[in-house]
């Protein structure tokens, strides 16, 4: 027995149980192997005129014999002399494939792809196999050697007979191998059928460029006898038949022009499993320094577990027609998660085996060119797909959002424009663009407000307050909006009217806009503020001063009904918000960054009930120009401290009522409006 070079034993198991975490991947490297011996002969037909070879005749085989526990790896290619197999096999880590590769790296071209060049793919056959055996005659040589070894200490090579040039791989697979101590045991029988060696080639060697053939039992109904009565019933027998598993041609390969929308809708729902077409098919080719083809996917419909800690972003990582990775999540950001696809590049760097990828800059400029070419598509959606565009963003717009507040608005400059929120003033989804475009002459922040339903939010006092006075108001419904704001601090509006500092500035604009100028743009930055938070500074001069006045002149009614109200509220001042008597009465609002909406989505959290969830710090306020508030004036005047606190309990809760939040004690709240009545 020969010993294997380098230190066989170690790096042997190495291979076997740290590299490799997949054990099924073992047919694809052994038919990415069989493929490259294939590639060598046609190779060798195109630069030496004695080599005479029908491309059409170059095939894989795989077959498997259940009861003699063995797989078979069979290829037409160039085989492999004694001392190749004493090379290639006995070295661990060296690769013939990467040798040829190097040694014919000018003349190549497109005729040969040799997969095979990362040099262990072979051992990853002993995961499954107790001992391997290969067969193999060089082209062009009369005698067949064979190569055999159980993978632990070293291996044999003898003489041996096969009818023709090429290399058969026999596997003798493992038995089965129970549990222990609650694991699952391993299950080698599955791979010892017609179906389950199928799906590993359809799944990881399906475009490889070869035919992969296999004997496959099919069923047909036998000829009716002659002599058959009228209740003859049909038979069936079942026989073999030859079959090519795999499509060899990807899709991602061809040129966009000679593919249809209903391929790409067939080829997306039979490999993703999902029943819908997908909203939008993205083809593209990139050259240069680094070539690849991608083809992604836009779903229809959000797959059902796609917020779930369970769900795996990525897409399918090919390496020249070879699944290498089936959810490579380094090719996509986690606000992309829900797209789905191929990438397949001859030029990505793997490390030791084709499962374990190197991190490198080849990677992540193929990320981001993708993440690029999706928001491209995504803003080519928005503008000319409208009613497509609110279905997606319906689906996946809460990703987005989070992308915003998970990079804590470093990526909002990309992702900004995307968002779609309800305008109350126009009664629709807009964009951010679409609102600043819309706002009036002097408006200087984009106004927002915070809840779980539209419709009451609508109908808020802070939100009707602002519309009042000509501004709208987005209404947000997702638990992430207002951190995605808060995230983001600001929006830059791109190519806005400009605003003239005085009017001899405007009225030059203008007298050269007449004389055919183009009207001037500037990017203008727009606070974004929730309407029930701070003060927006909507009022006017006068409305301040009246604010002034009736906080100074009642002064002591505010105070007092701090007192009564205790921790509840910060402060209670008269509200500029709420400046007519057909307002509310009163309303909440905040100071600080944190929102009743804010405190209520973190009380849902795991945490909420535990000490020390920051609480919003609340704000009474009061519509001095109410009826109401003269009844509270009234009882401060007449030193009625009961009544005045019975008041503000009920303003109070009455408040939280309309933020859509239930009063501390329902109970004192009910008894108090039966006290009034």
């Amino acid at each position: 027995m020969r010993q294997f070079k380098t230190e066989s034993k170690k790096l042997l198991d190495l291979m076997i149980n740290s590299i490799y975490t997949n054990k099924e991947i073992f047919l694809r490297e052994l038919i990415s192997n069989a493929s490259d011996a294939v590639d060598k002969l046609n190779f060798k037909s195109l630069s030496d005129d004695s080599v005479k070879l029908d491309e059409g005749d170059l095939a894989i085989r795989v077959a498997f014999d259940r009861d003699a526990r063995t797989i078979t790896i069979s290829d037409n290619g160039i085989g492999m002399t004694e001392e190749e197999l004493e090379r290639n096999l006995g070295t661990i880590a060296h690769s013939g494939s990467e040798e040829f590769k190097e040694a014919n790296a000018q003349s190549q071209g497109d005729a040969v792809d040799i997969i095979g060049q990362f040099g262990v793919g072979f051992y990853s056959a002993f995961m499954v196999a107790s001992r391997v055996r290969v067969v193999s005659r060089a082209y062009g040589e009369d005698t067949a050697h064979v190569w055999e070894s159980d993978g632990l200490e070293g291996y044999t090579i003898e003489p041996g007979e096969r009818a023709t040039h090429g290399t058969d791989v026999i596997l003798t697979v493992r038995e089965n191998e129970p549990g222990h101590d609650g694991e699952e045991g391993e299950n080698y029988d599955r791979y010892l059928t017609e179906w389950g060696l199928k799906d590993l080639i359809k799944r990881y060697s399906n475009y490889v460029r070869y035919p992969i053939q296999m004997m496959v039992t099919k069923s047909r109904q036998k000829p009716k006898p002659e002599d058959a009565g009228d209740d003859y019933k049909p038979e069936y027998e079942d026989y073999q038949e030859l079959e090519t598993i795999n499509s060899m041609t990807p899709i991602w390969k061809k040129r966009s022009s000679d593919v249809s929308q209903d391929d790409y809708n067939e080829f997306y729902k039979s490999t993703f499993h999902d029943f819908e077409n997908p909203a939008r098919a993205i083809s593209f080719h990139a050259e240069g320094a680094l070539e690849y083809d991608a083809l992604l996917f836009i779903p229809g419909r959000a797959p059902f577990d796609l917020y779930s800690k369970d769900y795996e972003k990525g897409l399918a990582l090919y390496s020249s027609n070879v699944m290498i990775m089936e959810k490579c999540a380094d090719l996509l950001p986690d606000y992309y998660n829900f797209v789905r696809g191929v990438v397949d590049s001859a030029d990505v760097s793997l490390n030791i085996s084709r499962e374990t990828l190197q991190h490198d800059r080849q990677l992540r400029a193929i990320a981001r060119r993708v993440e690029k070419k999706i928001t491209s598509e995504l803003e080519d959606m928005r503008d000319n797909d409208r009613e497509t565009y609110e279905k997606f963003f319906e689906n996946f717009g809460r990703g987005l959002k989070y992308g915003i507040y998970a990079s804590y608005g470093a990526k909002a400059s990309e992702l900004a424009d995307l968002l779609l929120l309800w305008s109350a003033k126009e009664q629709k989804m807009v964009t951010l663009a679409e609102y600043a475009k819309a706002m009036p002459e002097g408006q200087k922040a984009i106004y927002y407000a915070a809840g779980d339903d539209r419709e009451r939010l609508a109908k808020m006092p802070v939100v009707t307050g602002v519309l009042a006075r000509g501004y709208d108001v987005l209404l947000c419904t997702q638990d992430v909006d207002e951190f995605t704001f808060q995230s983001m601090r600001e929006y830059v509006a791109r190519d806005m009217p400009k605003v003239y500092e005085d009017d001899a500035a405007r009225e030059a604009a203008e007298k050269a806009q007449a004389d055919g100028a183009e009207p001037e743009t500037e990017d203008r930055h727009l606070a974004l503020k929730n309407v029930a938070t701070g003060d927006l500074d909507l009022a006017t001069e006068d409305e301040k001063k009246d604010a002034e006045e009736a906080t100074k002149e009642h002064e002591g009614l505010f105070d007092a009904m701090k007192e009564a109200l205790g921790d509840k509220v910060e402060k209670v001042a008269v509200s500029s918000r709420l400046v007519d008597a057909a307002s509310a009465p009163a309303c909440i609002t905040t100071e600080g960054p944190l929102s009743l909406e804010m405190e209520k989505v973190l009380k849902k959290g795991p945490d909420g009930d535990m000490p020390g969830v920051p609480q919003a710090q609340r704000v009474l306020e009061l519509n001095a120009k109410h009826p109401v508030f003269q009844k509270l004036a009234a009882a401060q005047e007449a030193g009625d401290t009961d009544k005045l606190k019975l008041y503000a309990g009920l303003l109070y809760d009455q408040a939280l009522l309309v933020e859509g939040l239930l009063p501390e004690d329902p109970v004192a709240f009910a008894q108090n409006v039966c006290e009034l009545m």
